[in-house]
């Protein structure tokens, strides 16, 4: 690779590192290459993708962004999954594929420029998704009306069994 190409990529890594809301990186030594088509695949359906690049231009690519709190984790075999929307969907899918795959391990992660241990991206995987905060948030927002219908309701009903109790007291 030459002076330029090189240059070419730590521009095009600078912005994929601006545009991304959040970064992983992972080392990938001993994974099959059949083992990370999986895990790209698997990333790909939840809106991310993993690249892997030499630590030096993932080095100069960090230089200027948030990111460049991930410049010590770079060392050895690395591989970078990149989110630009929700992080808990490819933190999932990263944490699942580690468990499965001894061979795939987090270093550390970037989200909204604070710096993530392993621990914080397990457990930013336990979180639910954006889908299901969305659900949750729907069924809290139907219960409070249901729960004023049905209290408004009570009333009335109260009433015509009462009444009803009171007709069928006269009837006897």
């Amino acid at each position: 690779m030459n002076r330029d190409e090189k240059a070419g990529k730590v521009h095009a890594l600078n912005e994929t590192f601006s545009k991304a809301k959040f970064a992983v990186v992972t080392d990938y030594r001993g994974l099959k290459v059949t083992e990370l088509e999986k895990l790209r695949t698997e990333l790909r359906q939840k809106n991310a993708f993993i690249q892997i690049a030499k630590n030096t231009l993932l080095k100069l690519a960090v230089k200027g962004t948030e990111y460049e709190g991930l410049d010590e984790s770079f060392t050895g075999t690395t591989a970078i999954a990149f989110s630009f929307e929700e992080p808990v969907g490819p933190a999932k899918v990263l944490t699942d594929f580690a468990k499965e795959f001894d061979a795939l391990q987090i270093r550390s992660a970037v989200m909204d420029g604070k710096v993530l241990s392993t621990e914080d991206v397990a457990a930013l995987a336990k979180l639910p998704n954006k889908e299901q905060l969305l659900g949750q948030l729907c069924g809290v927002l139907v219960a409070v009306p249901t729960g004023l219908v049905r209290a408004l309701n009570g009333v009335p009903n109260n009433l015509v069994y009462a009444l009803q109790a009171i007709k069928e007291q006269k009837d006897n």
